[in-house]
Parts: structure tokens; sequence; C-alpha cells
């Protein structure tokens, strides 16, 4: 996020697209809940009408797939409405008059036509956020997981740069990071393109350094994705190790997953549980869960904190850090030599750019949020105040183009997949737990009453889902939550597995799959 959790309080106008943020991230939701009570404005854009659209002022429906050709729409405008910081975008942006010819052409009726949202809506929206004194931008994996999630993401920052609301209190565009230390996770450089702190593989400098550190050659290439990664297997990939995730379920076309891993020669698999990945493992080595584990967490607002084991492990249960150290030994690796996590930690702020300022004993109270650059330096709470570290905001010429597969007569019906306020990603921790398991007992397809009728099918019973990879059975809910036309379910139980549904296609540049749109065909059972 660029803005701490703190401002979500503070804008006078909160727009809010794809992010199903009140059952996903319940808790810092509230600050948009106590933002709309103090008097905001809030735009809630989002293909079904979730809990939060409850506390709109104005809620945008637009068809799956579409979110790109409605913030077109929006930037067509606030240009032609003349809302743009003039100042801001001549100081601190670069290629704009290319950009604002560019969108002159996406009236708000040209994305009605797309989006299915009023053209009088799309206007408001955009007149509401250009005029915000404080306007800030909240998304989350509704704007990501498409084959044009990266150009979904900077057709968001366009806005932003238009409008000039960044670097200042109650502004910013701000995705809510998916999982607990995800964003810590990319700082430590558990990402194919960046060493630790975001450093890029393909820089020859940062190249010299991490050869100089792990005293060993290092291509001046990224390296490859999971999706990559499971596309080799069998072939050029022979082995892998899975730490923490249940692949099985949370990846997309499950059977090409299951395919793949099921190739391999050896399967290692570090958890807490014995996962439906974890079964299918040569060797489940147990992890420490949370409470038993010490180490460090960046949160979604970057905030470095400690965590405290509270309990000791049970069984045969070791910190992931020992058992990757002890499996880097093995291998003949050299520098895996530590003995806490303090040591790996430290290690980490010593070669970050944006953790030079922190150390272990510096987290204690976890007041720090990166980039802390030294060891004076007080954190950085909002970033871009002033400047882009990177030098200019460059404007994107964006163009709408349909996802990967689209309804037909055959497939007639959209799947939006996502999570449930009760359980948490695949269930792993939460599915045993008898009180969660009382609340949300069995996955259910959401789907509007009048395509119940229409379709032949009963509020209650079974239908059959099926899309161009396979086909699952599921109970049906009647529920206006879900528009005529769309139908939602989480991935999250294993007796009902969504995603042998999903998978038609990726973002080219980060592989991302598109996990918000799959055509399907739906019948009764």
């Amino acid at each position: 996020m660029s803005n701490p959790l703190v401002d979500m309080q503070k804008p006078d106008v909160i727009f809010c697209i794809g992010t199903n943020m009140t059952e996903c991230h319940p808790v810092a939701a509230t600050g948009i809940k106590k933002a709309v009570a103090r008097g905001a404005k809030l735009i809630v854009a989002d293909p079904r009408r979730i809990r939060l659209a409850e506390y709109a002022d104005l809620y945008l429906p637009l068809r799956v797939g579409s979110d790109a050709a409605l913030l077109l729409g929006m930037a067509h405008v606030i240009a032609r409405e003349g809302l743009i910081d003039a100042d801001f975008i001549r100081e601190r942006t670069v290629d704009f008059d290319a950009f604002y010819e560019h969108v002159t052409q996406f009236t708000p009726e040209w994305a009605e036509e797309i989006t299915e949202v009023p053209a009088k809506d799309i206007e408001a929206a955009a007149i509401w956020y250009g005029t915000a004194d404080k306007g800030a931008i909240y998304y989350t994996l509704g704007i990501t997981e498409h084959i044009c999630g990266v150009e979904n993401v900077q057709s968001l920052c366009n806005l932003v740069l238009m409008t000039g609301n960044i670097g200042r209190e109650g502004t910013g565009i701000n995705p809510m990071r998916g999982q607990n230390n995800i964003q810590g996770a990319g700082d430590s450089g558990a990402l194919p393109n960046n060493y630790p702190g975001f450093q890029s593989v393909m820089d020859e400098a940062n190249q010299r350094k991490f050869k100089e550190l792990y005293g060993r050659e290092i291509d001046l290439e990224k390296g490859i994705t999971k999706v990559t990664a499971l596309n080799l297997c069998g072939d050029q990939i022979r082995a892998m190790l899975i730490d923490g995730e249940n692949t099985l379920l949370s990846d997309p076309d499950r059977k090409h997953c299951e395919h793949a891993l099921k190739s391999l020669d050896h399967l290692v698999v570090i958890d807490i549980f014995l996962t439906e990945t974890a079964q299918l493992a040569d060797v489940v080595l147990p992890a420490t869960a949370w409470a038993e584990t010490d180490g460090v967490c960046a949160n979604t607002e970057r905030r470095v904190q400690r965590v405290r084991a509270a309990v000791p492990p049970s069984g045969q249960a070791k910190p992931d850090w020992w058992i990757l150290c002890q499996i880097a030994k093995r291998l003949g690796f050299q520098g895996f030599e530590f003995a806490s996590p303090k040591e790996i930690f430290n290690e980490l702020c010593s070669v970050s750019p944006i953790y030079a300022g922190l150390d272990w004993d510096r987290i204690d109270k976890g007041e720090y949020q990166w980039p802390v650059p030294h060891k004076n330096h007080p954190g950085t709470p909002r970033l871009h105040e002033g400047e882009f570290i990177n030098g200019r905001g460059i404007f994107t010429c964006v163009n709408y183009r349909d996802p990967a597969e689209t309804i037909n007569e055959e497939f007639p019906v959209w799947l939006t997949t996502g999570r449930r306020l009760a359980s948490y990603h695949t269930r792993t921790q939460t599915g045993r737990s008898q009180g969660i398991d009382y609340l949300l007992p069995e996955e259910t397809l959401e789907v509007h009453p009048d395509d119940v009728g229409e379709w032949g099918l009963t509020d209650g019973d079974w239908c059959e889902m099926s899309s161009r990879r396979g086909a699952v059975k599921i109970r049906v809910k009647a529920t206006k939550r879900s528009p005529r036309g769309t139908v939602f379910a989480s991935f999250s139980f294993s007796d009902v597995p969504v995603n042998i549904l999903t998978g038609s296609g990726y973002d080219p540049i980060t592989e991302t799959a598109e996990l918000k749109v799959c055509p399907v065909r739906i019948q009764p059972v």
C-alpha cells in the first residue's frame, strides 16, 4: 500500500474496485466504514453486490473482466471535465499528452456497452474522484487475476497521476495483500525478477553484489514463475519443494496441476497439515505454526513486525527457516549456517536498501514501515511524498481487451471466484475448526433467483457446473448478490474443487492466472 492503514479513515472519496474487503480484509475494512460514517463518499465497483457495496454511495456493477473499460471511461471524463491536476502532471509525470489524446476515444457510452454500467454512473464516479481533495483507491485480486491484470493496475495508476492523488494523507493507490506476509515474501526476494528489496536480477551491479554474497555464479536473467515451473514438471523440472501452499486447490486448472506434480520424480512439501498437495508428496516435512514460530512479518502497509512464539512446537515440527537451511547444507550450499531468525533478518537488512536502517532489535515494537534507508530514519508510512523514488510517474496508454474466454452458446454463464468471510483460502486451517464449520459447512454456488428458475434449478439442490476443462457438482444458493448471468463460488472446499474449471489464460507479464473470469455451463443434477 502507498498509504498507511490509518489513512483509510481520511479520504473525501474512496474508490474500491475488485476488492471484497469486508470479507477478505474484515479488520482493515473497519477503516472504510469509519470514513463513510465521517461523511466520505464511497464508490464500489464489483460484479457482485458484495457487502462493501451496501455501504457505497455509488455502486458500479460491472461485467466480469471489464475493469479496464470502466477505468478508461472514467479517465475520459476526468480529462474532458478538466479535473486534472496540471501542476502535479507537469512536475512529477511524463507522457501525459499522448495519454490525454488516447483517452478521448473512450467515452462513458463506449464503456457502458462493455461494462453494462450506466454511462451516467461512470461519469458520476469519475467526477467524484476527480474533484476530491483527498481521493484514495483500494483494490485486490479482483483487479490482478486477469489476463490484463497489469493493464488494470496501470489504468488505476493513470487515474492517480491525472488527479495528483498520491503522496498525501488520505490518498494513494493501495493494493490490499491477499495473504499474511505476502508483502514480506516479496521484500525478501521470493520473486523471479528481483533480489531482496526489489533489486532487479537484470542489473549487473546487483548480479555482482549477490554473486559475492552467495559465493557462486548467478545468471543475469529472470527466473521462472510457478506457472512455467508446473508446465515443465516431468521434463526440465524433475523435483520440486512446496512450502506452505496447498497448490492443488489454490491453483487454476487442477487437472493440469495434479498431472504436473505427479510427473515429478520427487516432491517435497513443508506444511503444518497433510493438505491435498502434501498427500501427493514423496516427503512431508512438518513445519511450526504461527504461534510456535519466531520471525518477522511485513504486512500490507509495509510495517515490519516481530513474530514471537507463544507455545512450543508440536511433535517433530521445525521452523521453515531451519528446515530450508538443513536442506541447503545437505545440498552443499554455503552461507546457511544460521542459528536463529535474528541472524537471517539482520542479513536481509544488510543487503536490502529498503531495510538498511532496520535490524532485529529495532523492529521490536513494530513501529517502522519501509523504506528505512538508514539507522536514523523514522520509516516511511506514506510513499511518494514530494517525489517518486524512481523518477517520474509514467502515464500508460492502455486498451480494453476481452478475457481469454468469453461466454457463448456452449458456456453461456460467467463464473467468478473468490473467498468467503468464514473460511480462509483452501481451509487448511479454518477447515479444521468446528465453529467455522458451523458457520460455513459447505460451498454453494451463488445464482440470481431469476436464473435459478430459468435454468431449471432448485434453491438448495445440486447442479453440475462445467467449463472447457472439467466439471464439478455444487449446491445452488439463490441470491441477488450475484447479477443475472453471473455466478460465484469460492475455491476453498476440496470436495467442490472449483479450480478444476478455471485456468483459461494468464497475464503475459506476471503470469497471473485469470481466476476471476471463466465461462461455464450450469445444469440441474
